[in-house]
């Protein structure tokens, strides 16, 4: 399995926030520009706090089965590898989602924030972007717990 790579991430976000700030450019020429849903920084947020909370109990239940405690619950390989491969989807399924926010949120602004709708708008975009910069972070650091002591021989051959 290939460990996420920051420049990938960073690519599919630029990508996405072209594609949508020329999206939100010509959809606005022709009419009114769709919202950006209240729902999709909670949404991002939700997903970053479940990573979150996910790669904290591994790693606690590996430190305790590292160190031979008495009663220490083991870690499934397989469920740390699913758990992995969640992180990494959703850090690119975000990178996607907040490049595309990202771009309707510079069209926005670039547009102007005299109008009420606007600022909110911009507002809820940008707060996708950070919710999405979370789950990233969140999986980054699902991976760096899941990673086993031998891998990291592996980068310096």
């Amino acid at each position: 399995m290939k460990q996420l790579r920051i420049g990938v991430l960073a690519g599919l976000f630029a990508v996405a926030g072209v594609l949508s700030w020329a999206a939100a450019r010509l959809w606005d020429s022709f009419g009114t520009l769709p919202s950006v849903p209240v729902a999709a920084p909670i949404v991002l947020a939700v997903i970053a706090v479940v990573l979150f909370a996910t790669a904290l109990s591994l790693r606690a239940r590996l430190r305790a089965q590292r160190e031979r405690r008495p009663g220490a619950k083991g870690v499934d390989p397989l469920v740390a590898a699913r758990a992995v491969v969640f992180g990494q989807a959703s850090a690119l399924v975000a990178a996607l989602v907040a490049g595309m926010y990202g771009g309707v949120g510079a069209f926005l602004l670039m547009a102007g924030l005299d109008v009420p709708a606007h600022r909110d708008q911009a507002i809820y975009a940008a707060a996708s972007v950070l919710a999405g910069a979370c789950v990233i972070a969140a999986a980054f650091f699902m991976e760096r717990v899941c990673k086993l002591p031998e891998d990291e021989d592996e980068g310096t051959a």
